[in-house]
């Protein structure tokens, strides 16, 4: 399972084919975020090739939804670091995806605890054909004008996280201040994922490729798929933080989670501004008179157990200006 080599994916640049390289495919599959036996022991700064968890949900005939994969014990991480993901590729690896919808789950549906009028929403399967050259998937709408729909792909990874402060377990759907379930758009190639230690070794997570995911993940899923990727996993030593941050070359970002969604929104901002404070020069008021010009936000997640928002500025507006 373990293996030092160059693959020639990573060779595009020196600087991955330095680092250590290993290749891991699970044969497990973790139903909660939690610390239990290790799958994988890696170093800092390695790069790890491997697949999310294929499971029946991703096929013709449907099935149960597979857990994640880890989790993965990285070596000399202690609270006070923190973790850095840097995503070098998700790549889907199915002909399928799978988007359920039905009653009880979805930013639309009628309250599942309280008697309605409302008409429930139907349980319903789309089952999307996905061309991995082409980068599309399509599906069959036979009650609307539009009888099929074509799409273009934009792979995400929804879940990325460690196991939780104490003893805490969370189930596959909970996000929270250790990633998780995050389901935002932006935990795709080209970003790093920073995420919080609360024990030694971290007990790091990851699973649920999405080949597309709108901003809520309204319905309840995105496109469900297994997923082809390539991280690098590294720490940060001596400075932990509190809440998952993402960087990609041109933002910073922080994901905040709550209910109701207005405290995920600002849970996300009062960390971006502290983090604006602490490495970038700003006094406090300054970043939040800032980010009320310039600051943006996106949607995670509002279906799972808690709600997912994101806060993000350009870099540009971290630098002085000439």
């Amino acid at each position: 399972m373990r293996s030092l080599f160059c693959a020639s994916v990573l060779c595009a640049t020196s600087t991955l084919c330095a680092q250590d390289t290993v290749r891991f495919t699970s044969t497990t599959q973790a139903p909660t975020f939690a610390r239990r036996e290790p799958v994988l022991r890696v170093k800092p700064g390695t790069v790890l090739i491997s697949k999310t968890n294929f499971g029946a949900y991703y096929t013709a005939q449907g099935g149960a939804f597979p857990g994640e994969v880890g989790p993965i014990w990285v070596e000399g991480a202690t609270p006070n670091d923190h973790l850095t993901i840097e995503i070098i590729r998700v790549q889907p690896n199915s002909q399928y995806a799978a988007a359920n919808m039905r009653p009880t789950f979805g930013g639309l549906q009628t309250d599942n605890r309280v008697r309605l009028l409302n008409d429930p929403i139907p349980t319903r399967r789309y089952l999307w054909e996905l061309d991995t050259v082409r980068m599309t998937g399509r599906t069959a709408m036979p009650n609307s004008r539009v009888k099929e729909m074509e799409i273009d792909l934009q792979p995400m990874l929804g879940r990325l996280g460690v196991a939780p402060r104490g003893e805490e377990a969370f189930g596959g759907l909970w996000p929270g201040d250790f990633g998780g379930n995050m389901d935002v758009q932006e935990a795709r190639a080209g970003s790093t994922v920073h995420l919080p230690v609360f024990h030694d070794g971290a007990y790091f997570y990851f699973g649920d490729g999405h080949a597309r995911q709108g901003q809520g993940e309204l319905s309840g899923t995105g496109l469900e798929t297994s997923m082809d990727v390539i991280l690098k996993i590294d720490l940060v030593k001596g400075k932990p933080i509190s809440w998952p941050r993402i960087e990609d070359k041109e933002y910073i970002m922080v994901v905040g989670a709550a209910r109701p969604l207005i405290d995920a929104f600002r849970l996300a901002h009062v960390e971006l501004i502290d983090w604006m404070a602490a490495d970038y020069g700003f006094d406090k008021w300054d970043a939040y008179a800032l980010l009320g010009q310039v600051g943006e936000s996106t949607i995670g997640n509002i279906v799972d157990p808690l709600y997912t928002a994101v806060a993000k500025v350009k870099k540009r507006y971290l630098v002085p200006s000439r």
